[in-house]
């Protein structure tokens, strides 16, 4: 079976070319509707978001408010609440349906391992070890459960997310379980059997569980202090948890802190770097090398330990971010970010794309250009969504008028025939 998520950019740029807007604006809240899975190659660099919104737009009629161009800017919009509270989005922004203390801090094992006897989460948690992808509108599904049923503290459930995902990001994830946790959000995000059967396969329906139930009764639950029965209870209501060893893989649901051995990242070498040029790729950054980079500069990929120590990652995500590096570059470090920095000291220059999840080292170490951005910088910090769209498009209606000139000045226009295709 082919690799849905296969690391390179052919893979990349067949993803953007395959994206039809309007089945997208149609579909895109059906599991099996017509999403474009590009998320893994836009959280790691392999493509930008404008390098996404020309794409699509060489071949679809598009204007600034299309569904598929607003929600691009969630993206956008979540980093911008990253860059203006910090690490403040790994803590609840403001009080939800509970008090913090109010939830737990450690995932059970039947959710962690699909087996609650909701199928709707039981599918969900069997795509997520088996894919290391999941639709939207089953993570927030899953994180309704996590956090409203079961009385499970948002960040908990963030966490354990991230290190599964191949588009793990921090601003994204965490930001999007706040929404549905209410921390983050007027309200908190409730679903029921009924929503489930309207958006996802027969597999997933959940008569008879604890979900099978009104909005109100959801709605009682989720302020209640007392948490929904699990599968381990024997009260699920729904179908019994799967019997043991039918589960996922363990390998599958195994967090690493380190790479795999056999992916040829070495310990950091001071001789690849004395009075070199370098240029840095990191796992955040795994682009086409700067059309402006001198031939003669040194590329080197880095690892920093520090941050995997906190945030590790699954070994099917370690793969994905290794094969594309290794494809950048041969010569590849992993280690402390002290051992980093020793081994960058002789170096002549450095320069790196910046990015939040390295926030605390990159900037020491390097001249740091930013990410390219796809919307105009919004300074005030903007609370919601809706507060930030209007402020980041006022003025723009056509695509191009986001794009930079050098995204679009080649772009043929769409023909009549292609304008409005799926």
């Amino acid at each position: 079976m082919p690799d849905p998520f296969a690391p390179t950019l052919q893979a990349a740029r067949a993803r953007i070319a395959a994206v039809r807007p309007s089945a997208y604006a149609r579909t895109r809240n059906a599991i099996e509707g017509a999403v474009s899975k590009l998320s893994p190659y836009i959280t790691h660099g392999f493509v930008t978001l404008a390098d996404v919104l020309s794409g699509v737009a060489s071949h679809h009629a598009l204007t600034v408010q299309h569904r598929f161009v607003f929600e691009l800017g969630w993206r956008a919009y979540f980093r911008h609440v990253w860059a203006q509270r910090g690490e403040g989005i790994l803590q609840s922004l403001h009080p939800g349906p509970l008090p913090d203390e109010a939830y737990a801090r450690e995932l059970p094992d039947d959710i962690r391992h699909g087996t609650t006897g909701v199928p709707a989460i039981d599918e969900a948690v069997r795509t997520l070890h088996a894919t290391g992808s999941l639709h939207n509108h089953a993570r927030m599904w899953l994180a309704s459960y996590v956090v409203h049923l079961r009385k499970v503290h948002w960040r908990t459930g963030a966490d354990w997310l991230y290190g599964h995902l191949l588009d793990g990001d921090l601003a994204s994830n965490h930001l999007s379980w706040q929404w549905v946790a209410g921390t983050g959000s007027r309200k908190p995000y409730l679903f029921n059997a009924d929503n489930v059967a309207r958006y996802a396969p027969a597999h997933w329906h959940s008569p008879g569980s604890i979900i099978d139930t009104s909005y109100e009764a959801l709605d009682r639950l989720a302020h209640s202090e007392n948490p929904g029965p699990s599968a381990n209870s024997g009260s699920a209501g729904g179908a019994p948890g799967r019997p043991e060893g039918c589960g996922p893989d363990a390998a599958a649901t195994r967090l690493h802190r380190e790479p795999p051995g056999d992916l040829g990242w070495t310990f950091p070498d001071a001789a690849k770097a004395m009075g070199r040029d370098i240029w840095l790729v990191h796992p955040w950054s795994l682009g086409e090398r700067p059309p402006a980079l001198a031939a003669d500069a040194q590329v080197i990929g880095v690892i920093v330990a520090d941050f995997h120590r906190a945030w590790p990652w699954t070994e099917r995500r370690w793969r994905f971010v290794g094969q594309r590096m290794a494809e950048i570059t041969p010569t590849r470090w992993h280690g402390d970010a002290a051992a980093i920095a020793a081994a960058l000291r002789g170096a002549r220059s450095v320069r790196c794309v910046e990015d939040p999840h390295l926030t605390p080292w990159l900037a020491r170490w390097a001249q740091c250009q930013p990410a390219p951005a796809l919307f105009p910088a919004v300074e005030q910090r903007c609370d919601s969504f809706s507060q930030w769209w209007t402020r980041a498009t006022r003025g723009l209606e056509a695509v191009s008028d986001l794009l930079p000139p050098t995204a679009h000045s080649s772009r043929p226009p769409p023909s009549p025939s292609n304008a409005s295709s799926d």
